[in-house]
């Protein structure tokens, strides 16, 4: 895990699997924006030179492992607080007939698209 003190990046390695689980689900949202990252196509892996990237609303994503394997569409919300993303193509049908979108681990998806803004640009 890497903590941001002052302007100087640390981090805290421990090797008690009780502590790095503590830390892992006690992480605040700005550190798990990193841990939510997701492989690159192996296109933009030759594009940029990096292997991941964290999520961000509007990439477009294909779903590599699960139910939904397969799947291709935009992620339209990254919820940090549960470690999930829902895409607009993977939605399933409730009971009373309405649509609910369902989560996806991030690990899961690999990234076809990057949404680039000025701070994206700068970290590739």
């Amino acid at each position: 895990f890497l903590y941001f003190i002052g302007s100087q990046m640390t981090s805290i390695k421990c090797g008690s699997r009780r502590k790095a689980r503590r830390a892992h689900f006690q992480a605040p949202s700005h550190v798990r924006r990193i841990l939510m990252s997701a492989p690159l196509s192996k296109e933009l892996r030759a594009k940029y030179n990096v292997r991941a990237m964290p999520v961000r609303k509007d990439d477009e994503v294909v779903v590599k492992r699960g139910s939904f394997k397969g799947r291709e569409g935009k992620i339209t919300t990254c919820y940090r607080l549960k470690w999930i993303i829902h895409i607009d193509k993977v939605n399933r049908e409730k009971a009373n007939g309405s649509t609910v979108p369902v989560g996806i681990h991030p690990s899961n998806v690999e990234i076809t698209k990057l949404k680039l803004n000025h701070h994206r640009r700068a970290a590739l």
